[in-house]
């Protein structure tokens, strides 16, 4: 007869421990306490870190890296990685503007023209999709490494931004185009609401849909994911050219911001977007991993950190330092992690 005190081996097998149980939790919800001991921190290091008018700047700031990430999160899923994403910023940004001047400017990029502001937000979104179809093609057609692919475009579309501007600025924008960037509904400022409804979107792109099922499928196992009947080049290429049309929404955010289209802008960006993704949960040494929840608080732990620093006064060579010491702590938590679970 059995001691019901005793605790048999297969009844403790099927217990989870409690470091396990832990471990899990952390691992689903980790980033989400990350951010808020982040916070915490910063409230305390800096007393107007906690004001809403901070608060709101720090979200604002970094809605056009958020835009960014949003795409950057299902091509790192898929197994990929866009590094072209800065300079499709660039590209949409001036090509947008240039469509958005001023009838009375007195130097028009196109002299007399006065478009609606939808001529330039398609414009914008349209140019980012044609180079996200453009890098998709080199991944999915010639099997060239994403890492190669996106590189050459990165390169190849900063100059485009440069010739198609002669490397000038474009200045003297519509009222409607500047408030996609400046303006607020209610006490909201625009940039924030677009992110917003942009992750809902990308949300239920991933999550609610056969698209979102096939990016994580791919970059599960490719293979298996060609074996089951899916079109595995068809929905890179479709992964990749939401990711560019998500920067060239960021171009036309971010220049509509600043009021100028300048070729530029964006420099930089796709690390800050790579970065909020992988500290967000995104895998990069495992496909088939991220969520879009996880790369929005990526985003915003990589906002605070770029606030608190600015609020102490701490030297923007030592905010690239730091920045970029915690990008290669999340990648080696990252392996270590999957690693493990080998």
């Amino acid at each position: 007869m059995a001691n019901p005190g005793v605790i048999t081996a297969a009844e403790a097998a099927k217990r989870p421990a409690g470091g396990q149980m832990l471990a899990s939790i952390f691992s689903k919800y980790g980033i989400f306490l990350i951010f808020a001991v982040m916070v915490v921190v910063a409230s305390l290091l800096s007393p107007a870190f906690l004001s809403t008018i901070n608060l709101i700047n720090v979200v604002r700031q970094m809605s056009v890296v958020g835009l960014i990430a949003l795409g950057v999160t299902g091509v790192i899923v898929s197994g990929g990685i866009d590094l072209s994403s800065g300079s499709v910023v660039g590209l949409s940004a001036v090509v947008a503007a240039s469509l958005a001047q001023s009838a009375d400017s007195s130097a028009p990029f196109y002299p007399g023209v006065h478009l609606p502001f939808i001529v330039p937000f398609l414009a914008a979104c349209a140019m980012g999709a044609l180079v996200g179809w453009i890098n998709g093609g080199l991944v999915a057609k010639t099997r060239i490494p994403p890492f190669i692919a996106t590189l050459g475009t990165y390169t190849a579309v900063r100059g485009a931004a440069m010739l198609y501007t002669n490397g000038r600025p474009i200045s003297d924008l519509t009222d409607q185009y500047n408030f996609v960037g400046q303006g607020a509904l209610g006490s909201v400022p625009v940039p924030i609401l677009i992110l917003v409804v942009m992750a809902v979107v990308t949300h239920i792109l991933y999550a609610r849909t056969k698209f979102g099922k096939y990016v994580y499928a791919i970059g599960g196992n490719e293979q298996a994911a060609r074996v089951s009947g899916i079109n595995t080049g068809r929905f890179k290429m479709l992964i990749y050219i939401y990711a560019g049309f998500l920067a060239g929404l960021a171009g036309l955010v971010v220049s509509a911001r600043i009021g100028s289209g300048q070729p530029g802008l964006g420099v930089g960006y796709e690390l800050d977007a790579i970065a909020a993704a992988v500290i967000g949960g995104t895998s990069l040494s495992a496909g088939g991993i991220g969520t879009v929840a996880g790369t929005i608080v990526g985003a915003l732990i990589i906002g605070v950190l770029n606030n608190i620093l600015d609020l102490m006064n701490v030297s923007a060579y030592w905010q690239q330092i730091i920045k970029g010491g915690i990008i290669v702590g999340a990648v080696i938590l990252d392996q270590l992690k999957h690693r493990g679970g080998k």
